[in-house]
C-alpha cells in the first residue's frame, strides 16, 4: 500500500488480522512472540495482514477461498485448521469449505484432500452444538 507508513500498515494489519483469526488467537500468538521470532510476528502483522489482506481487489470470503486452496496445494497442514477458522468468520459456509477441498482433490491430489478433510472435519466438530 503506497503512501502509509510501517505503524499504519502494522495498525491496520493487527485490525484485520483480529477480525480475521479472532482476539483469542492473535493474543496466543503475541504472547508467544520472542525475540526470535518478533521480527517475523511484525512483518506478517503488516505485509500480510496490513497489506495483503486489506487491499480491496477481493472480499474476505475469496480470500479465504484462495487461502485455503493454496495450503492444501501446498501441504501446510499446520496452518489449515487456523484458517478453514478464519473462513467460517469470513462468512463461508461448510458446504462452500466442502466443495473446496473437494476442488483440490483434482489440482492438488486426493491424499492433499483427505489430510484438508482430516482437518476441516476436526475444526468443523468444534462449532457442532
Amino acid at each position: 500500500m503506497t503512501g502509509t507508513t510501517d505503524a499504519e500498515r502494522r495498525a491496520q494489519g493487527m485490525a484485520v488480522r483480529r477480525e480475521v483469526l479472532s482476539d483469542a488467537h492473535v493474543d496466543r500468538a503475541i504472547a508467544g512472540t520472542t525475540d526470535f521470532t518478533a521480527d517475523f510476528q511484525d512483518f506478517i502483522t503488516r505485509v500480510a495482514w496490513g497489506e495483503v489482506w486489506s487491499r480491496p481487489g477481493l472480499d474476505r470470503r475469496s480470500r479465504s477461498i484462495a487461502v485455503l486452496s493454496s495450503l492444501i496445494a501446498l501441504g501446510h497442514d499446520e496452518e489449515l485448521a487456523m484458517h478453514v477458522r478464519a473462513a467460517r468468520r469470513n462468512g463461508l459456509t461448510v458446504a462452500e469449505i466442502r466443495e473446496v477441498i473437494l476442488q483440490s482433490a483434482v489440482y492438488a491430489g486426493v491424499p492433499a484432500a483427505n489430510t484438508a478433510f482430516r482437518i476441516a472435519a476436526g475444526v468443523l466438530a468444534e462449532e457442532a452444538p
